[in-house]
């Protein structure tokens, strides 16, 4: 693993027993002593510390004012960058001119700026797009300094409270910058889980001290990349690269959610961004394929690359995440079938060593949200 980057926290993981393999270019702890089914069921029970360092944290910082960084960033993706108020975060998607997504993005406005959170196997492409296309409008600062830290599930509020009382009165997607011990946190009310929760910047300086006092907090444990999968999943919620890629429009990913009203047909600011044709012909029509929730019959799980079949042997399409779910104690899976096996019940197959299985279209999350709005 030489050729890997290592986050700011390694050794403090080592130290925690974690099992370290590549992820993303880093190495990445997947799991600790307690292992992944534990590790996910205490998030979903109490509150789960995570180290996602890798991703990709970026600042944008106007030139010519707010409201033109607002416009030169939303001509990139189908999502209202100027309707966003300040101290509120939003997720985003960077499309090609196809209509396929180039990544999927977390960003917040700060009153003075903008605060872009990308997936770590995206973020040098990211911000050469950046780069690329905002040089008029904006001053795009890549920032290497700063660990970033999830606090996840019902007990991450008052554990993170302890240290910085202010966060208990954020609701999900409002964002803030608080003190701790000096050190600047910038903190949103999100997360990965489908649980409440926060993500936090802190300077990398600080970052082992913040880590440990969180530790120390009743009911917080470390967790590894192993049940972020599993967790995710269950929330159903995309993993770049798996469930989108650049050939996935947001329409076909059940991702129109965050297409707001501003940039669709109609709306104040309609199309303009890259792959519009696409995206507003399957806003108006429907899609080809969706991706959809799948439930394996039996306890045998169905993992990516699995192949989908109608009962007739009509190949559908592929699992594109799949495993099993501890919370809901049973397999769990999601892919894309053509739209017209996409109703919630249909019954199809996938091929497991073999053997076609039954598998049950399912509506998604497979675990309900607990996000605090």
């Amino acid at each position: 693993m030489s050729d890997l980057k290592r986050l700011g926290l390694h050794d403090l993981h080592v130290e925690l027993g974690g099992k370290m393999v590549p992820f993303a270019g880093y190495e990445m702890p997947v799991q600790y002593p307690a292992g992944v089914m534990k590790e996910h069921l205490h998030t979903r029970s109490a509150a789960g510390l995570f180290d996602v360092s890798h991703m990709g944290q970026v600042i944008l910082r106007p030139k010519r004012g707010m409201e033109a960084l607002c416009l030169g960033f939303e001509a990139l993706m189908p999502v209202d960058v100027l309707g966003l108020a300040e101290g509120r975060q939003r997720y985003g998607l960077f499309t090609n001119e196809t209509g396929g997504i180039l990544d999927d993005l977390m960003f917040a406005h700060r009153g003075d700026h903008l605060f872009v959170v990308v997936n770590a196997a995206c973020k040098e492409a990211d911000v050469a797009h950046l780069r690329a296309h905002l040089g008029d409008v904006a001053e795009v600062e890549f920032l290497a300094d700063r660990a970033l830290i999830a606090v996840q599930g019902p007990g991450a509020e008052a554990a993170l409270a302890a240290l910085v009382p202010g966060v208990a009165a954020m609701r999900f997607m409002d964002v803030g910058i608080f003190g701790w011990q000096g050190a600047a946190l910038w903190v949103s009310r999100s997360g990965y889980t489908g649980e409440d929760g926060f993500e936090v910047s802190v300077p990398e300086a600080q970052a082992e001290g913040f880590v440990r006092a969180l530790l120390a907090q009743e009911g917080v444990a470390p967790i590894g990349l192993g049940a972020r999968d599993s967790l995710r999943l269950e929330a159903g919620l995309c993993l770049y690269g798996h469930d989108i890629d650049t050939g996935t429009s947001p329409v076909e990913a059940g991702l129109s959610w965050a297409i707001q009203k501003a940039r669709r047909a109609g709306g104040a600011r309609e199309g303009g961004f890259p792959g519009a044709t696409r995206i507003l012909r399957e806003l108006a029509e429907g899609p080809e394929r969706r991706r959809v929730g799948l439930r394996p019959e039996g306890r045998a799980p169905m993992r990516e690359g699995v192949e989908l079949f109608a009962a007739d042997g009509t190949p559908l399409g592929k699992v594109t995440s799949g495993g099993f779910g501890p919370s809901v104690e049973a397999p769990v899976a999601m892919g894309y079938v053509p739209a017209s096996y996409a109703e919630t019940g249909t019954v199809i197959e996938g091929e497991v060593r073999g053997k076609r299985l039954p598998v049950a279209v399912a509506e998604m999350p497979f675990n309900p949200t607990t996000y605090k709005r």
